[in-house]
Order: C-alpha cells, then sequence, then structure tokens
C-alpha cells in the first residue's frame, strides 16, 4: 500500500492570507502546503482510505485523481481537519460514508454537519455518513485494512492517531501517553506533528517531534503540520543537522524530514 500526504501545512496552510514572509513568498513547491490529511491506497485492490478532510479537500482530490474513498478516519474535530466534509457527497452517492473516531470527534461531527442526518427537501445534494464509534486501542478491519486508533494528546485535548500496518499517521499532537508507544511498537514509518523551531502549547516543536518519533522505534519520521515559521529547504537541514547530533555515526538506519504535500512512502500491512 502508499501513503500519500495530501496535505502537510498547519491550519491556515501555507502561504498564509495576507502574510509576506519569505515563507509564503517561496517558489518552492514544497512550501505550498494545504491543511493536513492523508490517504492511505492500494491501486491494485482498488482500496483508498481518507485520514481528515480539511477545507482543501475537493482541491487535493483533484490533484491526485482521487477517485473512491471507501472510509473516513478522523483525528479530532477542529475545522482544518473536517471542513471539507461536505465534499464527500461525490464518494457517497451509492452508500453512506463510513467515518471511524472516538465519540466525542463523531458527536462535533453531528452538530457541525447536522443537516446530513436530517430530513431534508430532495435536491441540494448533501453526503451520506455512517457515524462509527472506535475505541482507543482496538484494531478493527476497515476497508479489509486492521487500523488501529491510538489516544494523543492535542494539549489538553485527546485525540486520535491511527496505525495500519508498519506506519502510523499522528497530527496535532502536544503529548504521547505511556500506553500509546506500545501500540506503536515495532512500526517504520511514522508521520507526526511537527509545528515549528519554536514551542508551542498544542503541538510538537521539530525537536518534541523528533525526539517522541524516534522513541516509537520508527526508522523513518516525517514532520507533518508544519507552519511558514521554517521553509521546506531549511527544515530538511535542521533534520540533517539533528540526526548527526543525536545518532552520530548513523549510517542511514535512520531517516527524518519534513514531509511535503504529494509525498508518498510504502506501507506494508502484514
Amino acid at each position: 500500500m502508499r501513503l500519500e500526504i495530501l496535505g502537510s501545512g498547519t491550519s491556515t496552510g501555507i502561504p498564509v492570507p495576507a502574510c509576506g514572509c519569505d515563507i509564503c513568498r517561496s517558489v518552492d513547491p514544497a512550501d505550498n502546503r494545504m491543511r493536513a490529511c492523508a490517504l492511505l491506497k492500494d491501486i491494485e485492490k482498488n482500496i483508498s482510505i481518507l485520514i481528515d478532510a480539511g477545507p482543501e479537500f475537493r482541491l487535493q482530490a483533484l490533484r491526485s485523481g482521487i477517485t473512491r474513498v471507501d472510509a473516513l478516519l478522523v483525528t479530532h474535530s477542529h475545522a482544518d481537519h473536517i471542513h471539507g466534509m461536505d465534499d464527500l457527497r461525490i464518494f457517497s452517492k451509492k452508500e453512506p460514508l463510513k467515518i471511524f473516531s472516538d465519540e466525542d470527534c463523531l458527536n462535533d461531527i453531528r452538530i457541525r454537519f447536522d443537516y446530513v442526518f436530517k430530513e431534508t427537501q430532495i435536491g441540494g445534494g448533501k453526503p451520506k455518513f455512517t457515524l462509527c464509534p472506535m475505541t482507543h486501542r482496538k484494531t478493527e478491519i476497515i476497508a479489509g485494512i486492521p487500523i488501529t486508533p491510538v489516544p494523543v494528546f492535542h494539549g489538553k485535548l485527546k485525540i486520535t492517531g491511527w496505525r495500519f500496518g508498519d506506519t502510523a499517521y499522528i497530527t496535532d499532537c502536544s503529548r504521547i501517553p505511556p500506553e500509546t508507544f506500545s501500540l506503536l511498537k515495532g512500526i517504520k514509518n511514522l508521520i507526526i506533528d511537527g509545528l515549528r523551531l519554536t514551542p508551542h502549547p498544542t503541538h510538537f516543536n521539530f525537536e518534541q517531534a523528533a525526539e517522541n518519533g524516534f522513541a516509537t522505534g520508527a526508522e523513518n519520521v516525517w514532520f507533518t503540520h508544519i507552519g511558514h515559521e521554517c521553509g521546506h529547504q531549511d527544515s530538511i537541514r535542521w533534520c540533517t543537522e539533528w540526526l548527526e547530533k543525536n545518532f552520530p555515526g548513523n549510517n542511514g538506519e535512520k531517516h527524518l524530514l519534513p514531509a511535503y504535500d504529494g509525498m508518498e512512502i510504502t506501507v506494508e500491512i502484514k
């Protein structure tokens, strides 16, 4: 399978409206970041599982040529992670799309998208959703893939990261509780929230993301939900220097990089 990073940006996206900083004016395509979102896909088996659906989901779907969505995994109900859900209507015409998350997040979705769950007049298309509560730490088969929801904290808010095979996706995170490290044992790849260089109350900064990322045992760590404090090329240099400092003589055994929109990694499902 493949995991495609549809968006690697923070809640504002990059460029940020009304900002004239060097990063927002950058001509490097990797500095153009849509809101954080990802797609787990198997082209041969015709499986597509979406992780979050932010405000640019329609644009991400067009850019990546998405023709089906079999399920949606939601990390949490902040606007930059769910406010593209109405655009899922095209993928739920034949049958309701299953939405997986914890009960608190699903309750927020029911309120935010109340029109989806009401009897309304014919016409004025709307998506069809089936809300599927998942218990943290309990693996379920979703579209034929074993997926485990893993609890993390976004400030004081308990939200959901996702593990599938040898890969985990954890965004909007400022603390990984001890029980979650046990759920991540054996992963090879980790996409993790790395907002910026300086500290933030509800997100890992680069240093924290790197430390926690490799504490899981992952060999390959990528930052996502990246802000406009540091450009892509400077972020690569920071990652290179951090690895040299913390894993001298690494010999290519560990990799640390910023993710970027359109990036894909191979995922092995056992």
